[in-house]
């Protein structure tokens, strides 16, 4: 059904990625970088002019050390202290100009930061509510959660030191190596020797820490998807007394955490007392070469000096590097995770030349569709052919999985037909606008979900700007104004998360009133009278006699209550319609639909 990008090594996905896969990942995370950093290049280049200016004041500083103490010195004890204020002077000047650019870069780099992040948090954001029904059923909501927790925490790091650490650290890495092999050729070849076990001892540590690291960002997802589900579900962990498993569920996700974490600690606690060795054994040589070198007249005191600073400096970077190299291996592999999800394509897409449909009669039709929810999934749609005229309400009857809820789907374009098409007053749902469809179709589910607000706004969601007079109107239209006025605060009463305040039944009225608001050409009710009690239910039945006369209406339920309103009554099995007719027509016939009367007349 739908074209997706190999997805996420996050530890719900699978097992590795092929080489090509992997290859077209990390060309995935080259392109969301670009076009994150495209809309502040210029900024970038002022960072990076900054960067060179602000590492060469502070390499210069030991170069201007020796030179005063090889030149300034002997001057001052001629009487001339000029060259020695002089290289006091530069000192100075070179590290003010250092540390004021070290702070602008940093500063910047932190602004543009936020900046690149904010813009992708929206992007993230607004790619997931566009994404079909599809992708949200099978790209679990603890993942979706984790993309933008986490990961975006970890770019964060990234952005926020990045240009300092990766880039300030190895042009002062660079710019010193350059210094020294410039002042003297013989410390430049030792340095260079003794860089060979410190390359050697980096590389283990990255090959070792990549794979320690992607092993904790693995277990951290597993550790969020197993809390967020958990606690989405914790009416059905309460009632199951679900408790002790998924103590134990976490527990176990908990210590593969721990472990990891601590496997990648102890490859950094060798790496970096290793490198730290190697440090102080380069400056201990550098040090005996250079003294004996200056007994023999061949090297200044002031450049010996200068060489054993820029021997303990050029360690530094390495340093700096090594205790970033972590986070920046959790932000690439954060940075590929976010790019493979929004490199995701959904099935259900915009017609890029939309048929314009500003109002609707209601007309649907089904031509030859058939639907399968999986490319290798069985059929669930049988080919169907089925004309609906505008204004009539018609009921889809039959036992779990027959294929009635797929049949609501498909009109309201939750999916799109495997085979043949859905079209609405003659046009293909392909071609209709995502704004004209929601204008025109509506549907209300079993799950009336109300979001946090007052009921008044939970109502309004079904006509944005709807005035108070037309909220309460769709309220008493469908009779749920009765139980508002009894509330707290009337319409202005805080449902709290999720409708936490009021019960199912009215929360399911509320939904009812926000589709009746939304006044659209085609309502499907899908189960939607399925969690009134009987009083609400009838209730209810005088709001819909009202209501659905006058618009297209797919009436999927159980209860024959609401059937019963039908002009037409489709009895779906196995994915096929097999039987069409008024409720009375059908009673008559002693088909299926005959036998779910006479099992419901004599339940009353």
């Amino acid at each position: 059904m739908t074209t997706t990008a190999p997805l996420d090594q996050d530890g719900a996905d699978g097992g590795a990625l092929t080489p090509e896969e992997a290859k077209a990942s990390r060309k995935r995370s080259f392109a969301l970088l670009g076009e994150l950093i495209s809309p502040v290049r210029g900024q970038f280049v002022i960072m990076g002019v900054m960067v060179v200016v602000a590492q060469l004041a502070v390499v210069a500083g030991p170069a201007i050390i020796a030179r005063g103490i090889d030149h300034g010195l002997p001057a001052l004890l001629d009487g001339d202290p000029w060259p020695a204020f002089q290289a006091a002077a530069l000192a100075v000047a070179a590290a003010i100009v250092g540390g004021v650019l070290t702070f602008g870069y940093v500063r910047q780099s932190v602004v543009v930061g936020q900046r690149m992040l904010l813009s992708l948090r929206r992007k993230v954001f607004r790619f997931t509510q566009k994404q079909d029904l599809e992708f949200h059923e099978s790209y679990t909501s603890g993942r979706i959660v984790s993309r933008q927790t986490s990961d975006m925490e970890a770019l964060r790091e990234l952005l926020d030191s990045g240009v300092n650490v990766m880039v300030g650290a190895s042009l002062s890495m660079v710019f010193t190596i350059v210094v020294i092999v410039g002042m003297d050729p013989v410390t430049g070849l030792v340095m260079l020797l003794m860089l060979i076990p410190c390359l050697a001892l980096t590389v283990w540590f990255q090959k070792r820490s990549s794979v320690e690291y992607r092993a904790i960002r693995t277990h951290s997802a597993r550790l969020i998807v197993h809390f967020v589900e958990a606690m989405a579900g914790i009416r059905a962990v309460k009632a199951f007394r679900k408790e002790d498993r998924n103590h134990a569920e976490f527990d176990r996700l908990a210590q593969d955490y721990r472990d990891a974490s601590m496997r990648s600690i102890n490859v950094f606690g060798i790496y970096q007392p290793a490198l730290r060795v190697l440090a102080n054994v380069t400056i201990a040589a550098v040090l005996v070469v250079g003294g004996f070198r200056v007994l023999h007249g061949d090297l200044q005191v002031g450049v010996l000096v200068a060489l054993v600073l820029y021997s303990r400096r050029f360690f530094q970077p390495i340093d700096e590097i090594a205790n970033f190299y972590n986070a920046f291996q959790s932000a690439v592999a954060a940075l590929e995770k976010i790019a493979n999800l929004l490199a995701v394509q959904p099935h259900v897409k915009e017609s890029p030349s939309p048929t314009p449909l500003p109002s609707s009669d209601g007309q649907i039709d089904f031509e030859d569709v058939s639907f399968r929810y999986s490319a290798d999934g069985p059929l669930v749609l049988q080919p169907m052919d089925l004309h609906i005229p505008a204004g009539q309400t018609v009921a889809l009857v039959g036992q779990t999985g027959a294929g009635k809820s797929t049949v609501a789907k498909l009109i309201a374009r939750f999916y799109d037909a495997t085979e043949g098409s859905v079209q609405l007053d003659g046009v293909d749902l392909r071609d209709v606008s995502m704004q004209d469809l929601t204008r025109n179709i509506v549907m209300v589910t079993q799950e009336a979900y109300l979001f946090s607000g007052t009921v008044a706004d939970n109502i309004a969601l079904g006509k944005p700007g709807a005035s108070r007079e037309e909220i309460e109107a769709a309220a008493r239209a469908i009779g749920a104004d009765e139980f508002i006025e009894k509330l707290p605060y009337g319409y202005d009463t805080d449902v709290n998360k999720r409708g936490g305040r009021v019960s199912a039944g009215q929360r399911q009225l509320i939904s009812f009133a926000r589709a009746f608001l939304a006044d659209p050409r085609v309502l499907i009710l899908d189960e939607a009278t399925s969690s009134l009690d009987i009083p609400s239910e009838r209730m209810v039945q005088e709001g819909l006699t009202k209501l659905l006369g006058r618009r297209t209406s797919l009436i999927i339920a159980h209860r024959l209550t609401t059937v019963m309103i039908a002009d037409r009554v489709l009895v779906v099995h196995d994915g096929q319609v097999v039987e069409d007719g008024s409720p009375a027509e059908l009673v008559a016939a002693g088909g299926r639909f005959a036998a779910l009367y006479q099992a419901w007349q004599e339940s009353m």
